[in-house]
């Protein structure tokens, strides 16, 4: 289908974030012309990698690890494993404790369970029935609350056990601190006061992923997601450019649709003159969440974990038992500093030797601070990887940080430094912006919300974007059937790319994928 003036597309994405190319490849597979417009000089929103700190030191921006990549039911349709080279830790996060002590979370569940001791079983029961059908948890995570789940009884699982680890009760299940630590560092992605529902729902979908399938590194940082998707939308005849702010939709081409890969508040006031006064008051209440603070680390070493098993896992939780994890991030939504804070961590570099110059490192930091912060959280986050690193400050070789406004300036759809673009909490996950079986479409003529402040919600699985595709196809050019999204051969990475080599030092065990 191609449209009918020279001069008019049938689609303009703003925004060119993991939902913003998701849909942008889905309306490009379909035949339209379809043109992205990205404010900044290079694409990918929360997908870029650059070199933040030292020559040859490659951060990622936003998400540096992908439990998403290979459960999302867009990145599955894409093939995105076979137009990107990742590796697998076999250890997908790790919380240290007190003592050289740490609980770790294996890929393998039943290595795991060993490791939990006298609650393994109950860590296996709590576990074992959502990895085994992980396909219809993705399912049922990664589509809007109100629609229909196709297998109703894993979702009604899925709920109980949510609702059940959601409340004061939360600890009930273990007998140990290791396993609540496990499950307080996964549900603290989510920047809310624990324990909550909505901290639980998007924890437990985490921790199935980890052990279905993995936390996987992209070869070559986050980039190389956006960049797959950037190559499949050329291929089928998008345009992408860069150095474009769209300030109001009279700056854009004529088009059929117009798709936002923005936060709702922006995409209202950009089409105002077409939305009716309902939904913009309804957005005008959609609250934003806390914000980040993020540090970057050029380092001369890898990190010098006290526990050597932490060298597994690509992820690291830093937040100590499960009601330290709590503490901390009550302190964030209550609007203070949290002391010590619950900090994040990746170290790519220790998985992917092309991220840092030989026998050198990377490492991704946040922790979570009120929003709008400007308050330099470096010392803390510092300080907190020196309790279970200690001489990790002697290795610091090159430092960058963006503070909670800093973010917003980056990225103005991290509105306060929220990066989930919208409070994930539970109100906001069934009303993602508005209450709505189809919260895709805007009720303004050919206006479509593909960001994280529609269902499903943040994570990089370009699930947004496919849906307010798939919702546009349907409503503007009487398109029922989705288009083959799968690569083409010559779109697929080679079976003979030589193996990772990973530091000779404290060498990771992981699989290629």
């Amino acid at each position: 289908m191609t449209s009918s003036s020279a001069n008019r597309l049938d689609a303009v994405v703003i925004g060119s974030g993991p939902n913003g190319l998701s849909a942008a490849v889905t309306l490009a597979r379909a035949g339209l012309s379809v043109r992205v417009h990205e404010r900044n000089a290079t694409i990918g929103g929360g997908l870029r990698t650059e070199e933040l700190t030292l020559p040859g030191f490659r951060h990622d921006i936003c998400s540096a690890v992908h439990p998403l990549a290979f459960a999302s039911g867009f990145f599955r349709r894409f093939g995105l494993d076979k137009r990107v080279r990742f590796v697998v830790p076999t250890a997908s996060y790790g919380n240290p404790l007190e003592g050289g002590r740490v609980a770790m979370a294996y890929l393998d569940l039943e290595r795991t369970v060993d490791g939990l001791g006298v609650d393994g079983p109950a860590w296996r029961a709590l576990l074992g029935p959502l990895v085994r059908e992980a396909d219809a948890v993705a399912q049922f995570t990664g589509s809007a609350l109100l629609q229909v789940p196709r297998h109703p009884l894993v979702a009604a699982r899925f709920g109980l056990s949510a609702f059940a680890l959601g409340g004061p009760w939360w600890d009930i299940p273990f007998r140990t601190e290791a396993p609540g630590a496990l499950l307080a560092g996964v549900f603290a992605h989510t920047t809310l006061p624990l324990p909550s529902v909505a901290g639980a729902a998007a924890g437990l979908t985490l921790a199935t992923y980890a052990h279905a399938r993995g936390w996987p590194i992209p070869v070559g940082g986050s980039q190389s997601i956006a960049n797959a998707m950037v190559a499949d939308i050329e291929a089928h005849g998008g345009e992408i450019v860069t150095d474009t702010p769209v300030d109001s939709l009279a700056e854009l081409p004529e088009s059929r649709i117009v798709v936002f890969d923005t936060h709702v508040k922006a995409a209202a006031r950009l089409g105002e003159d077409r939305l009716a006064a309902g939904y913009l008051a309804k957005v005008s209440r959609f609250r934003d969440g806390n914000g980040v603070f993020k540090a970057d680390f050029a380092l001369s070493g890898p990190v010098p974990w006290t526990n050597p098993e932490l060298f597994e896992t690509g992820t690291v939780h830093l937040g100590g038992s499960q009601g330290e994890v709590a503490r901390a991030e009550r302190e964030v939504a209550a609007g203070r500093h949290s002391n010590p804070p619950y900090v994040l961590v990746s170290q790519p570099s220790l998985f992917d030797p092309t991220r840092a110059p030989a026998g050198k490192h990377v490492l991704w930091t946040y922790t979570h601070v009120p929003r709008g912060s400007t308050e330099d959280q470096t010392e803390a986050i510092i300080r907190r990887i020196e309790q279970f690193a200690p001489g990790f400050r002697d290795l610091i070789i090159g430092t960058s940080t963006m503070n909670a406004v800093q973010m917003e300036q980056h990225n103005p759809n991290y509105i306060g430094g929220d990066i989930s673009a919208g409070a994930p909490d539970f109100g906001q996950l069934i009303a993602r912006p508005v209450l709505s079986p189809d919260p895709w479409r805007m009720p303004g003529r050919g206006l479509y919300l593909a960001s994280a402040s529609a269902a499903p919600g943040p994570g990089v699985h370009g699930l947004g974007g496919y849906y307010a595709a798939r919702s546009a196809l349907r409503h503007e050019f009487g398109i029922s059937r989705m288009p083959d999204l799968a690569p083409a051969p010559d779109q697929t990475f080679s079976s003979a790319a030589p193996p990772l080599v990973p530091d000779s030092l404290h060498p990771p065990i992981s699989r290629e994928q």
